[in-house]
């Protein structure tokens, strides 16, 4: 494929309809700018050849035009001396070069509109060039923000199953038996309010004990 055509393919491309159409956007994306930056290399160089070739052609063209003006000189310099004859031959080799001038100007002015149109051709494709690497970075980050959006959207789609809504009650039901289990175990280490009742009616009959005890002796004492 040359040049031109596949930098005419690119230019007139709809890069929306062709995404639209595409599996993978960001492949043919990625393809696309591929594309653009080797046609861009290979128009670039092109321009490059057409350039050199006008200066060459332009170096020509004054070296002709001096060999013209010489002869001009060289056959104004016979008529003067009188010479005709020499300023014929001199007039002949003019026109030989005036055709060679008027030969380089028109090659010239082809090799300039070449040149010209190499450079709107380049202007165009990094134009493009730009706009398919801006909408390559959209296009990722909408790729990334779609893959979180996804997974997200599934966790949230697991998470309201029936399955899992099953598993987050079995789970509730064996925590809330856990904590029952531990106020059993607490209840079970605690003294009860009837054992407290119990302790207190001990204490005091142990105390009444002890104070009988003490007065028995007491009265003991004295009757000796």
């Amino acid at each position: 494929m040359g040049i031109f055509t596949r930098f005419k393919d690119i230019v007139s491309s709809n890069i929306n309809a062709m995404l639209d159409k595409a599996e993978d956007p960001e492949k043919l994306i990625k393809l696309m700018i591929q594309e653009m930056e080797d046609t861009l290399v290979e128009i670039k160089a092109s321009c490059a050849q057409a350039m050199a070739a006008k200066s060459k052609v332009t170096r020509a063209l004054d070296d002709v035009q001096f060999r013209v003006d010489d002869w001009e000189n060289k056959a104004r310099l016979a008529v003067t001396k009188g010479r005709e004859d020499l300023a014929r031959e001199a007039l002949a080799e003019k026109r030989i070069f005036a055709d060679e001038v008027d030969r380089l100007t028109k090659e010239i002015a082809q090799l300039e509109g070449i040149v010209s149109n190499y450079q709107k051709d380049i202007a165009q494709l990094e134009e493009k060039l730009t706009n398919a690497r801006k909408k390559h970075q959209v296009l990722v980050q909408r790729h990334n923000q779609a893959q979180k959006s996804y997974k997200t959207q599934s966790v949230l789609r697991k998470n309201e199953s029936v399955d899992a809504m099953a598993r987050f009650d079995a789970f509730e039901n064996r925590i809330e038996r856990m904590e029952a289990d531990a106020e059993l175990v607490n209840a079970k280490s605690r003294p009860s309010l009837e054992d407290e009742f119990a302790k207190l009616e001990g204490d005091e009959s142990l105390e009444n004990e002890l104070a009988a005890l003490k007065a028995e002796i007491e009265n003991k004492t004295t009757d000796k």
